[in-house]
């Protein structure tokens, strides 16, 4: 487990020595010469860990690590210090610190153990606190519901609207995620101590979908033996969200159309109107126009629902986010059927990366489920459908291309190999480690390495 450090340390000599024994094991490192630039760099990056002496000019370590304990995220401290100077290390470790090395340092392996000690613990203490918020609130990390460069303006997007009381329209193919980011918009929205109430207009035979919506009084129909509250008294202070709402039949598209605009709505049967206290998300899979063109979408309608769209991409476009998506299952179904599987290796990924993936995540999900019961140590290729590995490479690349396929393979085989360190890879790969840090940026293999 990598992480990123900054270190500081004034004896340049030293500064630079401990640089080069962390980055040689495959972190990123940061280095500076005093407190105050330290300070300034924390409130501006993110560290997984400083690497601190203890006597600095000007701001010392034990003020440095005290500023920045007010911050929640405040990265963890490893102390160096002289003999003379170990009562603060240890005053230090009481507040919060790590632990510390004394000055000069004979053993860097003592301080690497130390350093992936505190980072690999940081990070499972991190994964917990976010599997357990993710789990209350029924979603994934919202890093993973927007994993990809392809959802990155959109998770931008999200976070502007759900603080308005807009209407939503949320577009993309089935098995995209809708729900998920309907979801994140209501807990993001001041709404979101109030029900979320889903519903997919696909699901609901069309004589009950009235019924579903807006509910019913006793004896309005044969077999309604009682009142019934619909999703839109249910939703009351909170978001509804209507799943395929191209689904709708056009006459319970114009009670839909009334309830947006005059806020409120009468139960099947009833008389009483009653006020419609909600925020509305729709989503569809159908081309809404389209459908308005062909008459079957009602275009008063359409244009009420479609005040901020939002398009989600298919998977085929966040190939990208496949290594941090399957890591994500792989866990969750790993947890659910009491299995320890470290991950999937490189051409178990490669292969998933060459599939166009027609049913999305949810297709993704599934594929990952099964391979979690196939699999023992580690996701391997034979875990995987016959139609993912039946995918073929592609072979109308020009020559070019076709260099950079091989290139990519060789660099994804030495990091798969050498478990992710990257000094040995690069050695093997015959490059420097900044040449090899180029490629695998290119090639969008840092989350995998």
């Amino acid at each position: 487990m990598k992480g990123n450090i900054l270190v500081v340390e004034d004896d340049e000599t030293f500064r630079s020595f401990l640089q080069t024994i962390l980055e040689d094991d495959g972190h990123e490192v940061e280095a500076v010469a005093d407190g105050a630039k330290a300070l300034r760099m924390l409130r501006q990056g993110s560290f997984d860990l400083v690497v601190s002496d203890l006597k600095l000019p000007g701001k010392s370590g034990l003020e440095l690590f005290r500023e920045t304990r007010p911050d929640p995220a405040a990265p963890q401290f490893i102390f160096l210090t002289a003999y003379g100077k170990v009562d603060e290390a240890v005053a230090a470790i009481k507040e919060g610190a790590v632990d510390f090395l004394t000055k000069p340092l004979h053993d860097p392996d003592a301080l690497l153990n130390l350093v992936n000690r505190a980072i690999e613990g940081q990070t499972r203490a991190r994964d917990y606190l976010s599997l357990k918020e993710s789990e209350s609130a029924g979603l994934p990390p919202e890093e993973l519901i927007f994993a990809g460069e392809a959802m990155r303006s959109l998770r931008k997007l999200v976070h502007d609207v759900a603080g308005t009381i807009a209407n939503v329209l949320i577009l993309g193919e089935s098995g995209t995620g809708k729900e998920l980011v309907a979801r994140t918009i209501h807990l993001l929205s001041p709404r979101k101590n109030a029900p979320f109430i889903a519903l997919n207009c696909a699901a609901i035979p069309e004589n009950l979908l009235e019924s579903e919506l807006f509910g019913h009084e006793k004896g309005s129909f044969t077999g309604a033996t009682q009142a019934r509250q619909g999703k839109f008294e249910l939703a009351k202070g909170g978001t509804i969200f209507l799943d395929e709402v191209g689904e709708m039949p056009l006459a319970l598209q114009t009670k839909l159309l009334r309830v947006i605009q005059e806020r409120v709505f009468e139960r099947v049967g009833g008389g009483k109107e009653i006020r419609a206290d909600i925020r509305l998300i729709a989503a569809t899979n159908r081309n809404l126009r389209e459908e308005v063109a062909q008459r079957r979408f009602r275009e008063d309608l359409f244009y009420r629902l479609n005040v901020f769209p939002l398009q989600l991409p298919p998977l085929s476009e966040r190939v990208d986010a496949l290594p941090l998506l399957t890591e994500y299952f792989i866990k969750r179904f790993s947890r659910q059927i009491g299995k320890e599987l470290k991950g999937i290796d490189y051409d178990a990924i490669a292969a998933l990366k060459r599939y166009d993936w027609p049913g999305n995540i949810r297709e993704l999900q599934n594929v990952m489920e099964r391979a979690v019961i196939l699999s023992r140590d580690l996701v391997r290729v034979g875990a995987l459908p016959e139609e993912i590995l039946r995918k073929p490479q592609p072979e109308n690349l020009d020559s070019r291309e076709r260099l950079k396929c091989a290139e990519k393979e060789l660099i994804g085989e030495a990091i798969s190999k050498h478990g992710g360190n990257r000094r040995l890879a690069a050695e093997e790969l015959g490059v420097s480690r900044r040449t090899l840090q180029y490629k695998l940026k290119e090639y969008g293999f840092l989350d995998e390495a």
